[in-house]
């Protein structure tokens, strides 16, 4: 039973810490074995506001870990600038977006949708940075359908993000499910920013049968545009007010180990950003090491953040995602900034960790987010991540920065009822205890 509730109100800072066997690291990701690991430490917080801490910690999981971590703390305060941003115009019939050049909130149409949990933590309030803001889609360069649904075709889909650009929806007034046969395929030469908006009325299905979308700016069928592909600003994916269901890449030609993962998309170079949106029911290779996400992203331009804004992982029971790890979201050496969002009902259902234990196929760690490689930041704030699940490790939240370097930024969020797995710094977190934490007013049990 984990026994730490740690609601902070003023910023901890834990840079440093002791763990006895934290198991081998060979692989660059987790400490792989069984944990029967102990590592016990407090952490007073000093400030004008707030309570004292305690960085104790029980927990008793299949790996049946008792751990902590201590280290120096100080008291921090921040400012936030607050704005409006609007929603408005059309492309065709349907309604398109317009973005604020500075923003603390934005419009979301999913807020009460007909069918499913909504896009997004109601109770989350942290303020929206204008580049993880809406894109503006009121004058986009390819609409979908002709005003009924019959017109929105997985087909017509397909062939607008093949051509890039801005890109909205004409299928008439009611929610409508578009269901692909095949992934639509991002192509590098043709625009610098493919903005994919649903207006809250567009879900995307990969009918149980294959990904969603797929964007990678070293695959030479999608054309090289550059000699740096792991590093280069262009193309730029956002999806917003949009839905994604029924992915499932198993299916997917196993060309390498990386492209196993993304159930609804894979993403590779540029920026990505997801805002307002809703993943349910994806699905990756039940099995493998370093493998997962309903999104799989990697090489971001410059090492800069991708955005999650508004969106849910689940969100209730039967609405999960299912990966071998990262039920949600998956990623190799990739920063993320996750805003007023949800993660819930989530599993990582591999086998033996990272690198895979003897005898296993591998997996099974990150039962929300699961986030490897080095020197990343994982920051979240004003989100919920509750009744994921793992067989391995973190069971809400898998960090770990090869090099033991980066920093977990946990704001205004709650992180309660995850299951599963073993060697916690934190309840349900899973990371090195000498990577730093930063974490502010923040409910972790």
């Amino acid at each position: 039973m984990r026994a730490l509730n740690w609601f902070l109100g003023v910023t901890l800072v834990v840079g440093c810490g002791s763990k006895a066997e934290e198991g081998s690291n060979t692989g660059g990701a987790d400490g792989g074995g069984a944990d029967t690991s102990t590592s016990q430490g407090s952490a007073t917080l000093t400030g004008t506001t707030g309570n004292t801490g305690n960085a104790n910690s029980a927990n008793a999981t299949s790996g049946s870990s008792t751990s902590g971590s201590g280290g120096a703390t100080t008291a921090a305060t921040s400012s936030t600038t607050s704005g409006d941003d609007t929603s408005t115009g059309s492309g065709g019939t349907s309604t398109g977006t317009t973005s604020a050049a500075t923003t603390g909130t934005v419009d979301n149409p999913l807020t009460n949708p007909e069918d499913g949990p909504a896009a997004g933590n109601p109770a989350g309030s942290c303020a929206i940075p204008a580049d993880a803001g809406l894109a503006d889609s009121t004058n986009p360069d390819r609409v979908v359908g002709t005003g009924t649904p019959e017109s929105c075709t997985g087909e017509a889909f397909i062939a607008a993000v093949a051509l890039g650009g801005v890109i909205t929806f004409d299928c008439g007034p009611d929610p409508v499910t578009i269901t692909l046969s095949e992934p639509a395929r991002v192509f590098n030469d043709q625009s610098e920013r493919i903005v994919i908006d649903g207006a809250g009325l567009v879900t995307l299905s990969g009918g149980g049968t294959t990904r969603i979308l797929y964007m990678n700016t070293c695959d030479p069928d999608l054309v090289w545009t550059t000699d740096h592909c792991n590093d280069q600003e262009f193309p730029q994916l956002t999806v917003q007010n949009i839905t994604f269901v029924d992915g499932n890449s198993k299916n997917e030609p196993s060309l390498d180990e990386e492209r196993d993962g993304g159930g609804a998309i894979w993403a590779r170079g540029g920026r990505f950003k997801a805002v307002n949106t809703r993943f349910f029911n994806n699905v990756c290779a039940d099995t493998g090491p370093d493998v997962g996400g309903a999104i799989r992203l990697f090489s971001q331009y410059q090492g800069l953040p991708a955005y999650v804004v508004n969106s849910t992982f689940g969100g209730a029971e039967g609405f999960g995602n299912t990966c071998s790890n990262g039920g949600g979201i998956s990623s190799i050496g990739v920063s993320w900034t996750i805003l007023n969002s949800v993660f819930s009902y989530n599993r990582a259902i591999g086998e033996g960790g990272n690198p895979a234990e003897t005898g296993t196929p591998g997996g099974g760690s990150g039962g929300a987010i699961y986030n490897d490689g080095q020197t990343m930041t994982l920051n979240v704030c004003g989100s919920l991540l509750e009744h994921n699940q793992v067989n391995a490790y973190g069971s809400a939240i898998f960090f770990v920065s090869n090099n033991h370097d980066g920093t977990l930024m946990l704001t205004d969020s709650t992180i309660r009822d995850n299951t599963g797995g073993g060697w916690n710094v934190l309840p349900s977190i899973s990371m090195h205890d000498d990577t730093t934490q930063i974490i502010d007013n923040t409910s972790i049990e």
